[in-house]
């Protein structure tokens, strides 16, 4: 008897449901190794591009947009938070610091709880669009994962951005999709920030921090788009 997903799910799909394992990988390493979970949250960012290319070129099925958002949920909202969590309870202890140690769980916590709001409204109503409400899922994901890879690690950076993009995410401010060209830039210093180690490495991870954190700051009121030629950082252009 052959699975039910025979003849219903395509390739585009299946790079989908690939992205969801790679986020349950990245929390798995995330007790391990901080930078490790971090850049199996970019590879899935990566994927999250890719799926969209694919589906544009062999096609998308219904289950599509569903499996997106659902994928999305593993790799940028338990992933990510899994940075946060991990990187405060290292820090801080319950017997010395109770309150801090809350905030570090709490928080996280929020964080998931927004991302998996925020991709239930995409789905709903965003994914026709040409813009969404809210700040994208990879692209917080992709700030906090930079983050670490920089050498921001330090609790008290990252839970306080975890708590500012928990907000974000379900803000109504709009960010319009980013264009074919940019988003390919943005892939390729994602994929160098993943595959190099050392200085190297920290450089494309600063070069990655600092255009996922202007597209944050000025995209909403400065990212002009033309009418062709879409592909979201945030979402995949799948669900289009």
């Amino acid at each position: 008897m052959q699975p039910r997903f025979v003849g219903r799910l395509g390739l585009a799909d299946a790079v989908t449901v690939t992205n969801a394992a790679v986020g349950f990988v990245a929390v798995v390493a995330a007790s391990v190794d901080l930078g490790l979970a971090a850049r199996l949250v970019l590879f899935g960012a990566i994927a999250d591009g890719l799926d969209g290319v694919v589906a544009r070129r062999r096609g998308s099925t219904p289950a599509g947009p569903y499996l997106d958002s659902l994928a999305d949920v593993a790799s940028f909202g338990v992933a990510p938070a899994m940075l946060v969590a991990v990187a405060a309870t290292e820090a801080w202890t319950l017997a010395d610091e109770p309150v801090r140690l809350a905030l570090g769980v709490a928080v996280p916590a929020l964080y998931v709880a927004m991302a998996v709001t925020r991709l239930g409204l995409y789905t709903a109503y965003d994914a026709e669009e040409d813009e969404t409400e809210g700040v994208p899922t990879t692209l917080a994901a992709s700030i906090l994962a930079a983050a670490v890879l920089a050498g921001y690690t330090a609790p008290v950076v990252l839970v306080p951005a975890a708590g500012l993009f928990a907000a974000l995410m379900v803000s109504t401010i709009t960010y319009p999709d980013l264009h074919a060209q940019d988003a390919l830039v943005m892939g390729v210093v994602q994929a160098l920030a993943v595959v190099l180690t050392g200085h190297l490495g920290r450089i494309f991870a600063f070069a990655l921090l600092f255009l996922a954190s202007a597209y944050l700051v000025l995209g909403p009121r400065f990212y002009w788009q033309d009418a062709l030629g879409y592909a979201s950082i945030g979402e995949s252009p799948q669900r289009k």
